[in-house]
């Protein structure tokens, strides 16, 4: 699944380059409401976590340093899709462009034009020089980008001479920008893109033993077919979150008013069954921080995983199960981590998160795999992200990956 041809091997010098980048960054600051999109609308907002875009930063300088005119393409949001307007200058992509302006040193410059109706788009661009860089505005505007109608994509196309898809972070989902337009150029794989797929797909083939994975968050429906595929590779499973209480209820014990999925009750008593079968380690929880409501002031308990009262719910994993992850955590020599313990923005509910994220970050002889999501934000919040071998900046584009799910980013640039 590594993409065929990267932005590397592409002759660029002169070339008007489209390049598919993930800037749906968080914002915050006050937004006016005149104006249509750009810096008007948006003024005063700024972008809060700059992550994804520092990690575009390495495509977009070899393109300039080899002379393309560069144009970058990203969505914001979920804006309701038609035509641009003064209802949505809150989805705007100033704040991202001029966040990127600083980060790159040189001017990046915010196309505001409708690319389908207007020429000031296709002018700004014939008007570049080598080394340009330009963005367009929010291309979920748009209702053929979520689409992927074939003429929105074909037009997209006719704005450059060469394709890169660098969103990794999108690259499960068949839209005009990220698949689309690559029926109508020549497509390659940006750096980021390419890293993050070598780091997993690596992972997957060739990890260092003992392997463990640890998956939390609240649903078994979600992370159901990565659930699958880790038994089949890793050696330990340790599950938390809300998601675990479903199987906490296949092996027969109340949950209390705990989240539980009871359609897939069935699916996880057999998961339990293929880990016993495969030989992998499916490690629960063995006691959990119990409320009586979910709230930040509840009144809470810690309770063994088959004593959960009839009246509560279980929020955190509790401080035996922390133990218990910690030690399974420290023997690792590939690690893999989707989705925290328990409610951890709350702070009495917490702890279970940052033991697993404080064990993983002290693990210095691991490979330590992080993918994407709340556990990126858990290692934000306790300032351990330095501390860890490769963040992913696509959560559910990595889940698909992990599961073996074919992802039509990747799959419109060719593979070997």
């Amino acid at each position: 699944m590594t993409p065929q041809k990267s932005v590397t091997e592409a002759d660029v010098g002169g070339k008007r380059v489209l390049v598919r980048v993930d800037f749906n960054v968080p914002l915050s600051g006050a937004h006016s409401t005149d104006g249509v999109g750009g810096s008007d609308s948006t003024r005063g907002a700024v972008v809060t976590d700059d992550t994804r875009i520092r990690a575009a930063l390495p495509t977009i300088r070899h393109l300039v340093e080899h002379g393309a005119r560069v144009i970058l393409v990203s969505h914001l949001g979920r804006p309701i899709a038609g035509e641009r307007g003064a209802a949505q200058p809150e989805f705007s992509l100033s704040p991202a462009c001029r966040a990127l302006e600083a980060l790159l040193g040189r001017e990046v410059k915010l196309l505001e034009g409708n690319l389908e109706h207007e020429a000031s788009v296709r002018e700004a661009i014939e008007a570049m020089s080598d080394g340009d860089v330009v963005m367009l505005e929010n291309i979920r505007f748009y209702p053929g980008e979520k689409n992927n109608d074939p003429e929105f994509a074909r037009a997209l196309a006719s704005l450059a001479d060469l394709y890169v898809n660098d969103a990794f972070g999108t690259a499960h989902r068949a839209h005009a920008s990220t698949a689309g337009v690559a029926e109508f150029l020549p497509a390659y794989a940006g750096l980021l893109l390419a890293r993050e797929v070598d780091t997993l797909v690596t992972m997957l083939r060739d990890a260092p033993t003992p392997f463990i994975a640890i998956l939390g968050g609240s649903k078994v429906s979600d992370k159901f077919g990565v659930i699958e595929r880790l038994i089949d590779v890793v050696d330990t499973l340790l599950i938390g979150g809300g998601m675990a209480f479903t199987f906490v209820a296949a092996k027969g014990y109340d949950v209390g008013t705990s989240l539980v999925e009871p359609d897939w009750v069935e699916p996880a008593t057999r998961m339990l069954e293929k880990a016993a079968q495969k030989d992998c380690e499916l490690l629960l929880p063995v006691d959990y921080v119990v409320a009586d409501r979910f709230a930040e002031d509840a009144a809470t308990r810690i309770v063994a995983a088959e004593e959960i009262p009839v009246d509560m719910m279980g929020l955190d994993i509790g401080p035996a199960s922390c133990e218990l992850f910690a030690a399974k955590i420290a023997e690792a020599q590939t690690i893999f981590w989707n989705g925290p313990m328990g409610v951890f923005e709350m702070a009495p509910f917490e702890a279970g998160t940052k033991a697993v994220a404080v064990a993983v970050a002290a693990n210095d002889e691991a490979t330590s795999v992080i993918g994407g999501g709340d556990s990126v934000a858990a290692l934000k919040k306790f300032g351990l992200e330095e501390q860890v071998t490769f963040i992913s900046t696509g959560g559910g584009a990595a889940m698909k990956l992990v599961e073996g799910a074919a992802l039509p980013g990747l799959s419109a640039l060719g593979e070997v």
